[in-house]
């Protein structure tokens, strides 16, 4: 089959799926027991949410990882459903997620950094671009609006603004400005979104308009039976976030510099927990990303179930690259695509767990 463009933003998308989901499913095993808000699951009413049928679930049983549809909320979505039953209880699971090596499982991931509440621009100072990064850094202060980048019209005239003003006469010199200034821009709409939501969202500057991450990410929110299910009151919070979390929620925001399409992406992210000794469920978005895909936004729940575990995950990315002209073809390889990368790492999951 041949790969459509962009084949390996999905990848790399998808790739770093794995990477979240194995922090969060650590995080929330490690949690079980704690005492937080009451949530109420139940693998076989998710199952009937979730529309599997009984092909699948024999196929769950036997161990096989089942794909389910997701219905995508607009055109610039490709959405993703898998459920994969591990035979490990909770606490073996805990102990390979801490013996093992996360940058080793998602190579794509190339710098971490946990953005704390009260964080000034210090959070964002490891985010760099290097001196063999320099087209990357031209290309920026060369910005306009277009598919190159993900910044608003405000952010491009920034960009120009520094090329006017620079100085800088070689590329180490060059880097270190232009890292600056994207270190302002990551600190800024991290600001912008922890005082408004979605709200604070600014567009991204296209050629013919705009892109608006903040209402992809909502209907994603809204297109959700699986958050639903798992807690309406955590997916009406999350849609108006940020109004204050149930109790007992546990929220985490970190960066990321990932390689997508081979270029150096930085990316925002805003996770959310909650546990109970019944279920846990983790929500991610990406409300910012660098380049190549607009947003993302990543359900996980995981249940007892049988003789170990379940999980079951939905992932949305928005993208202009699937637009236009053939664009039921650019999804559909798209989704098979994705399929089969995630299917790939949870199979390489359920070996490193087995070989402990």
């Amino acid at each position: 089959m041949k790969k459509p463009p962009g084949s390996k933003i999905f990848a790399n998308v998808y790739g770093h799926v794995l990477f979240l989901l194995l922090m969060a499913v650590l995080n929330a095993q490690m949690r079980l027991h704690a005492q937080t808000t009451p949530i109420t699951a139940d693998v076989n009413a998710i199952i009937a949410a979730l529309q599997l049928n009984k092909e699948q679930i024999a196929a769950l049983d036997q161990g096989e990882i089942v794909s389910f549809g997701v219905k995508e909320a607009t055109q610039k979505e490709l959405a993703l459903g898998l459920a994969m039953h591990l035979a490990a209880p909770p606490a073996k699971l805990v102990e390979f997620f801490k013996s093992g090596d996360l940058a080793m499982i998602d190579p794509d991931v190339r710098q971490y950094g946990a953005i704390a509440p009260e964080s000034a621009g210090s959070a964002f100072t490891g985010f760099v671009f290097s001196p063999d990064q320099i087209d990357e850094v031209n290309d920026l202060l060369n910005a306009e609006a277009g598919d190159r980048f993900n910044l608003s019209a405000a952010e491009i005239k920034n960009f120009a603004a520094l090329r006017e003003n620079n100085a800088a006469d070689d590329n180490a010199a060059l880097a270190e400005i232009v890292s600056q200034q994207y270190q302002k821009l990551l600190l800024q709409r991290w600001q912008a979104y922890r005082e408004k939501g979605l709200k604070g969202i600014a567009p991204y500057a296209r050629a013919n308009g705009q892109s608006n991450p903040a209402e992809e990410l909502r209907q994603a929110v809204l297109s959700s039976k699986l958050l639903a299910h798992f807690s309406p009151d955590l997916s009406t919070v999350w849609l108006n976030y940020p109004a204050p979390l149930p109790a007992g929620t546990l929220e985490h925001f970190f960066w990321l510099n990932n390689t997508v399409d081979d270029r150096p992406a930085a990316i925002l992210n805003h996770r959310i927990m909650l546990t109970s000794d019944a279920a846990s469920v983790i929500v991610t978005r990406q409300f910012y990303v660098g380049h190549s895909y607009n947003s993302s936004h990543l359900i996980v729940g995981c249940l007892p179930y049988r003789d170990g575990s379940v999980i079951f995950y939905t992932h949305r990315t928005s993208t202009d690259q699937i637009t236009g002209l053939g664009n039921a073809l650019k999804r559909s390889i798209g989704r098979e695509h994705q399929k089969e990368r995630m299917i790939q790492n949870l199979e390489a999951l359920r070996a490193a767990v087995g070989a402990l």
